[in-house]
């Protein structure tokens, strides 16, 4: 005997109590992981949807632009790498994946300046967000003294695909202090229709200065960004062997790239990208709402003065777990 079908009537009544079900769940924020993902999947009887809040994961397009972000930092800067966390890990920028990683020399038994607790952290930060380089130079007291170049060589060795693939692991490689705030979605917004090869974006040092391509220019080192072929050139090229950097590596980055015919395609983000209120140089000016970066962020009352600007918990939701 052939089993009966459904009647109209009893399909549109069970439609419509899944689209109860689901406005429910919404509407009183219940966590019904199940049902959630239920929601999301168009019925084939009914052709309903909810409209889903994933993440940009779910979101992501192969459109999407890839970000490496390496913060230049040192191994004593717990704090200060713990606050980059929060205030990077609380973004989502919409039309990119953005990778940020903390990025400083290797932890030798001879290196004094190095404690035991220092290790121990740093062992446990790794266990936990597994967001370090550690590369193989030696800290000095320039940050940046060797490291930028131990830094943009390594990438290739542990970003590339090993299945030959030709697309590049990211678009844009950036070298960051650990004293600048990005705010990610302007950022985005400013290189989305930028090119994504031979591409040198930054702030455009002197501080007065408006044109990246004037002879000797160079991006200034509080947070410049290069595009993926120019990270594999700095690898193979004889250029930056024979100029290594000492202390002034944003300068001598702007030699390698001129020496070398490269970075022919420039983008001055001035004055979007600036050194905070009062900093004793002319490349400060009042915080403004089309930031994309505040530089120079030295002590925790900027950095609270900065975030309360920008409005960063403006996204935090009402719960009975708290009361702020």
């Amino acid at each position: 005997m052939m089993s009966q079908r459904p009647s109209g009537q009893f399909i549109a009544y069970g439609c419509f109590f899944i689209f109860l079900l689901c406005i429910f769940t919404s509407i009183n924020e219940f966590r019904f992981e199940s049902l959630s993902k239920f929601c999301r999947i168009p019925f084939p009887l009914c052709n309903y949807t909810t409209r889903s809040n994933s993440s940009n994961i779910e979101n992501s397009s192969s459109n999407d632009i890839r970000i490496f972000m390496g913060v230049i930092t040192l191994p004593s800067k717990y704090g200060r790498r713990q606050l980059l966390r929060l205030l990077y890990g609380t973004q989502s920028p919409v039309g990119a994946k953005i990778d940020v990683k903390f990025v400083f020399c290797n932890l030798r038994e001879d290196n004094t300046s190095l404690t035991e607790d220092q290790k121990l952290l740093i062992a446990l930060e790794i266990m936990r967000y597994d967001d370090i380089i550690i590369l193989n130079c030696t800290e000095s007291r320039w940050e940046t003294d060797h490291k930028s170049y131990a830094y943009f060589t390594a990438l290739p060795d542990m970003l590339n695909s090993s299945d030959g693939s030709d697309d590049p692991p990211y678009h844009y490689v950036a070298k960051a202090d650990d004293d600048i705030y990005f705010r990610l979605q302007p950022l985005v917004d400013s290189l989305v229709n930028q090119p994504r090869e031979d591409f040198y974006y930054g702030f455009v040092v002197p501080c007065e200065r408006m044109d990246p391509y004037k002879r000797h220019s160079f991006m200034s080192g509080m947070g410049y960004f290069i595009s993926w072929d120019i990270v594999e050139w700095i690898k193979s090229s004889d250029i930056p062997k024979k100029l290594p950097m000492h202390g002034a590596e944003d300068r001598v980055m702007g030699r390698w790239l001129e020496d070398g015919r490269r970075g022919k395609n420039r983008y001055n983000a001035k004055w979007a990208i600036y050194n905070y209120p009062g900093s004793p140089t002319k490349c400060a000016h009042e915080l403004v709402p089309d930031t994309i970066a505040v530089h120079n962020l030295k002590t925790e009352k900027q950095w609270i003065h900065t975030m309360t600007y920008f409005n960063v918990t403006q996204n935090l939701k009402p719960s009975k777990f708290y009361s702020i």
